[in-house]
């Protein structure tokens, strides 16, 4: 059976909850997170120019799905740089 005051307070305990929690603290340093920034915007600036080579060549869209490896990999590079992980 569902239990449905579960899901009426789970806002309040979650509020409670991230009162309760300690700070995070970054795991890495403020180089590596430099680091992992440059080489997100440098795997974004190559995944655009890729991106535009293929749609200027008329290539099968499902070429652009391989783009997908080259752009989650920049995304990675930049929520890692500003999440401190």
């Amino acid at each position: 059976m569902i239990d449905f005051a579960y899901f009426l307070n789970l806002n309040q305990r979650t509020h409670q909850k991230q009162e309760s929690e300690e700070v995070c603290i970054a795991n890495i340093s403020p180089l590596e997170r430099q680091k992992r920034l440059r080489f997100g915007i440098r795997q974004f600036i190559f995944a655009l120019l890729i991106s535009g080579v293929l749609i200027g060549l008329h290539l099968n869209p499902l070429w652009r799905l391989s783009l997908l490896l080259l752009f989650w990999t920049a995304a990675v590079g930049f929520f890692q740089a500003y999440d401190k992980t």
